[in-house]
């Protein structure tokens, strides 16, 4: 997939528009090193234990890569969640990057693989303190439907690792058949 994405320019200086061809493909572990804006060490190390998932055809990891093949959005489906559906996870775009539209990319082109696999139904979990991301998934058609405990290891800039404990709203939206029109609200 081939879209062209526009940067604002900095405010701080001169301002501009720059639009960029920019891609969607595999993420592959060479991918890795580059992706150290996502996360921690441990989270590239759960990102490479995903990509051998992928492999194995359980999931599909998604990057959208600049022309010079650097991926600045990266995300996954995984299809053993929720029956039936492939459930989008571990979505980050570059924060430099982030309102440019390719969250927007990276989650069309997730739900294209969702259909590419026959199915009708995306699902994600977005964390209850997390807003920005929750307009997106409304925007982009994602519907709320209940509401769950969450958690994981995080390490933190000193190495330590901790327990993150959140509460997340679950999404889901049904995906539109080939030819239809997804019905996108807001701008």
């Amino acid at each position: 997939m081939l879209a062209g994405v526009r940067f604002p320019g900095d405010l701080a200086a001169a301002t501009a528009t720059v639009t960029l061809p920019v891609r969607v493909r595999d993420l592959l572990p060479r991918d890795l090193p580059a992706c150290a804006w996502s996360g921690s060490a441990l989270h590239l190390r759960h990102v490479e234990r995903e990509l051998a998932r992928a492999a194995a055809g359980e999931v599909d990891y998604l990057a959208v890569c600049t022309p010079a093949d650097l991926p600045v959005a990266i995300g996954g489906v995984d299809y053993g969640v929720t029956e039936g559906a492939g459930t989008l996870w571990q979505l980050a775009v570059m924060p430099a990057l982030q309102a440019c539209g390719l969250g927007t990319l990276l989650v069309r082109a997730a739900e294209q693989r969702i259909r590419d696999r026959g199915l009708r139904t995306a699902a994600l979990a977005v964390e209850e303190d997390n807003p920005r991301a929750r307009a997106l998934y409304e925007r982009l058609g994602y519907v709320a439907h209940g509401r769950e405990p969450d958690a994981w290891d995080e390490e933190g800039p000193d190495g330590t690792i901790r327990r993150h404990e959140t509460m997340c709203v679950l999404m889901r939206k049904t995906l539109p058949d080939v030819g239809e029109t997804p019905e996108v609200r807001g701008g």
